[in-house]
């Protein structure tokens, strides 16, 4: 995924009230959901304020993740962030860089085996000749 900055970096980054409320709130399932899901794992529980929390901790973190992608983008004199700019973010983290990476040479592999089955479409339908 690639997200194309404008050129007035404050615009990009503040959100209007309903919007940060809802993404907000979609953070706050989604930590709420994978808490849920570890602590049903490890036979643990946590508190509701916890997981407010950790999901205010997470948006916050998203923010500071935001501001480094768009310096690192228009370091490169670039408009558009890059996988290559999330690998930069990731660097000092061995095991998110290796799960990246993975990530990455999986949808590489993916749109590779695309491309194949495009072409063979192509020429199949080239070799079938005019439809009447």
């Amino acid at each position: 995924q690639t997200s194309n900055m404008s050129d007035n970096e404050n615009d990009d980054l503040e959100l209007d009230a309903a919007e940060e409320q809802r993404l907000k709130a979609s953070i706050h399932a989604a930590v709420g959901e994978m808490v849920f899901r570890f602590g049903s794992q490890e036979n643990a529980q946590f508190s509701k304020g916890f997981v407010a929390a950790l999901s205010e901790l997470t948006f916050r973190q998203f923010g500071v993740a935001a501001v480094d992608l768009e310096a690192f983008a228009r370091h490169a004199k670039r408009t558009t962030i890059g996988a290559d700019d999330v690998m930069l973010l990731a660097r000092r983290k061995g095991d998110v860089t290796r799960a990246l990476q993975s990530m990455e040479e999986s949808l590489n592999a993916t749109d590779a085996a695309n491309k194949v089955k495009r072409a063979r479409k192509s020429t199949a339908a080239a070799a079938a000749g005019p439809a009447t």
